[in-house]
C-alpha cells in the first residue's frame, strides 16, 4: 500500500472520529435568557379598596311626626340650610267602636255639666242682685241713722259673699264649655285625619354644602324622633379610599407614603397618600374559606378633583402602596433566582455555557429582585432554569 493511500484511509478515519464525536456531544439545552439592567425599582403591595367620604352627614328626624313627601334624590347638590324635608303633627287616631261610644256620652257628660254650671251661674247672679238692692237700702237707711252699722256691714259682707259666688259660678261654665268642646273634638274629628295645611310645619334644613348620597325614607309617613332619612356628603373634599390590608401588610405602610390608585373606570392613574393607618385590625374569611387579619389604611387623593369628578361614594379601585423607590437599582426577574446551601443562586450564560453564581438579594417587588451583589450589569442569567440546567452545562438562548 502506498503512502498516499495511507495517507487518504488515516484522513477518513479522522473525519469518521469526529462525526462519532459530534453525534454523541450532548445537545445545548435551550433556555430563556435576560439582561442584567439598573433602572427605575419600586416595592409595593397591592390591594383593592372602595372610596368612603370620611365625615358623612345622616340628616334624622329631631322629633317624631309625620314626613312628607321627600323630594331629593341621591345625587342631587343642596346648599348649607337648604330645607330637605318637613315634618307636620301626626293625624288623628282613629277610633274603635267602643271609643267611638264612650266619646259619645263623654260629650253628653259635658254638656249636662255645661247646662248645671249655667243653671249655677243663674242662680248666683239671682242671689248677687238681691245682696246689691239690700246692700244699697241698708246704706241709705244708715244715711238717715234707721239702720245701725252693724247691720249695714252684715249686708256688705252678704253682697261680697254673693260676688265671690258669682263669679266661681261663671268660671264654671267656662271649664264646662271647655270640657264639652274637647269632648266635641275628639268625636267629630275623623279618624286618620291630616293637620289643615295652615298648621305650621318642622323644616329641616341641610347642615353643610354638598351631594345627597342615600334616601333612607322617600314616602311620606310617621317617623320616630332620630329616625335617618338622608346621607348628605363632600364628595369634592371629603372622599378618601379604605383599603383594608393584610396585617403583615399594613405594618409596613406608613403615613405619607405615596399610593398609586389604578383601575377605577379612568384612564388616568391617580396619586394618593396615606392618611391614617387604624390601630385595631378585624378578621375577614378569604375566597377560599382562609381566616385572614386585616387593617383599615386611609388614603386620600392628591390628583384635583377634576380628574376624578366621576368617583362616588363605595366606588371599587385597586390601590399600590409604594414602600420603597429608587431610579437607580440593579435588578433581576425573580424567576430566575433560586435557593440552594442556604443561600440565592443564579445561572449566568457565559460563552455559551452555564455557570452558578452566588448573588445576595435585596427587596422584591413582585416579579423582580433588587441584586446587592454577585451580578453586574450587562450580564445575561436564565430566567427559568430546569432540570436540565447545571453548572457547566452547555445552554442556547431561544
Amino acid at each position: 500500500m502506498t503512502l498516499r493511500k495511507k495517507l487518504l484511509l488515516a484522513i477518513a478515519g479522522l473525519i469518521v472520529v469526529g462525526l462519532l464525536v459530534l453525534a454523541l456531544r450532548p445537545a445545548a439545552v435551550p433556555v430563556s435568557v435576560t439582561t442584567v439592567e439598573r433602572g427605575y425599582f419600586a416595592e409595593t403591595v397591592d390591594d383593592e379598596g372602595r372610596t368612603r367620604l370620611r365625615d358623612p352627614h345622616t340628616v334624622a328626624a329631631p322629633i317624631s311626626g309625620y314626613l312628607q313627601r321627600v323630594r331629593l334624590e341621591p345625587g342631587d347638590d343642596v346648599e348649607a340650610g337648604d330645607v330637605v324635608f318637613q315634618l307636620e303633627s301626626m293625624p288623628a287616631p282613629a277610633l274603635d267602636a267602643r271609643a267611638r261610644e264612650q266619646a259619645r256620652e263623654a260629650l253628653s257628660a259635658a254638656r249636662a255639666r255645661l247646662d248645671a254650671a249655667e243653671a249655677e251661674l243663674e242662680t248666683r247672679r239671682a242671689q248677687l242682685s238681691v245682696a246689691e238692692s239690700e246692700f244699697e237700702r241698708a246704706e241709705q237707711l244708715h244715711a238717715r241713722q234707721l239702720v245701725s252699722s252693724e247691720e249695714r256691714d252684715r249686708r256688705r259682707g252678704t253682697r261680697d259673699s254673693a260676688r265671690s259666688a258669682e263669679r266661681a259660678a261663671r268660671h264654671s261654665v267656662e271649664v264646662a264649655r271647655f270640657e264639652m268642646e274637647s269632648a266635641r273634638a275628639t268625636l267629630e274629628v275623623a279618624d286618620g285625619e291630616r293637620s289643615p295645611g295652615d298648621q305650621p310645619k318642622l323644616d329641616v334644613r341641610a347642615p353643610i354644602t354638598g351631594t345627597v348620597t342615600a334616601r333612607h325614607r322617600c314616602c311620606e309617613g310617621p317617623v320616630q324622633s332620630g329616625e335617618p332619612v338622608l346621607e348628605i356628603g363632600d364628595l369634592a373634599n371629603d372622599l378618601e379610599v379604605q383599603v383594608d390590608l393584610l396585617s403583615m401588610d399594613a405594618v409596613r405602610v406608613r403615613p405619607g407614603m405615596r399610593v398609586a390608585i389604578e383601575r377605577w373606570g379612568g384612564a388616568d392613574i391617580l396619586e394618593g397618600r396615606v392618611r391614617r393607618v387604624e390601630p385595631a385590625g378585624f378578621t375577614q374569611v378569604s375566597a377560599l374559606g382562609v381566616d385572614e387579619q386585616r387593617v383599615p389604611v386611609r388614603v386620600t387623593f392628591e390628583t384635583p378633583r377634576d380628574a376624578w369628578a366621576r368617583l362616588g361614594d363605595g366606588y371599587r379601585v385597586e390601590a399600590t402602596f409604594v414602600i420603597w423607590e429608587d431610579d437607580d437599582v440593579l435588578q433581576v426577574p425573580t424567576s430566575a433566582l433560586f435557593r440552594r446551601d442556604d443561600g440565592w443562586r443564579v445561572f449566568v450564560v457565559d460563552a455559551g455555557r452555564a455557570q452558578l453564581r452566588e448573588v445576595e438579594v435585596g427587596r422584591r417587588a413582585g416579579l423582580t429582585t433588587q441584586i446587592v451583589a454577585g451580578l453586574e450589569p450587562g450580564e445575561r442569567v436564565i430566567t427559568h432554569p430546569g432540570d436540565r440546567v447545571a453548572d457547566g452545562v452547555r445552554v442556547r438562548s431561544d
